[in-house]
């Protein structure tokens, strides 16, 4: 339960197609109960096997468009004709209530995101190598040639943003990236702001002071 007055975390977290992103998130997500991921809305057709509400919000594109003139987002994007966005109305309640977010968006989303709430985290994952990327897309089974050449592409064009992150994360081993990923989460949890209004109370005390919220 947060103390009264503590605000979450929101961690952006962007990488190349293929470079393992949403596996980590999940796995974030599964070792740290306090770790919350923001569903999309898309104006994309739903396929097989998802679920709205779970793996992304399915609106039609009139609805998003109404949102978008609402200032419903805190970022939104028409990727290959459909549109994609982040609704700010949930995170920011969401932070508010001292829940840590993560946010799962290419970096022209992230330099949005970063421009509303500048105090955002801003984690990047890289492959270990191009051909390793080159690997993952190919062994996924489901691009055509065209579509990972294209991919490898974006991803080069994306890797030319990554100095604009907080952090950059590199995923060779799995293992390793998570705990990476996971220790910069504690690091923001300990840092002196957050830390001083989690625990006033115990300061107040160790301090020999009177504590008002008592």
């Amino acid at each position: 339960m947060s103390q009264a007055g503590e605000t979450g975390t929101l961690f952006v977290i962007s990488a190349p197609s293929g470079a393992g992103k949403t596996s980590l998130v999940a796995e974030m997500v599964h070792e740290d109960q306090k770790l919350g991921v923001s569903v999309s809305h898309t104006t994309r057709p739903m396929r097989e096997g998802e679920k709205d509400g779970i793996n992304y919000h399915f609106v039609s594109r009139d609805e998003f468009e109404a949102m978008i003139g609402r200032g419903d987002f805190l970022e939104h994007a028409d990727v290959f004709g459909n549109y994609y966005g982040t609704s700010q109305v949930w995170v920011r309640e969401m932070l508010a209530t001292g829940r840590d977010v993560i946010l799962e968006i290419d970096w022209q989303g992230a330099s949005q995101v970063r421009r509303l709430i500048p105090e955002c985290v801003s984690i990047f994952i890289v492959p270990p190598s191009a051909e390793s990327l080159r690997d993952r897309l190919v062994g996924r089974g489901t691009d055509t040639p065209e579509v990972v050449n294209r991919r490898l592409s974006e991803a080069r064009d994306e890797c030319r943003h990554a100095g604009e992150f907080d952090y950059l994360v590199v995923n060779d081993d799995f293992k390793e990236a998570r705990a990476d990923l996971l220790a910069i989460v504690r690091s923001q949890r300990l840092q002196i702001g957050a830390q001083l209004s989690r625990h006033r109370r115990l300061l107040s005390q160790l301090c020999g002071e009177s504590d008002s919220t008592a």
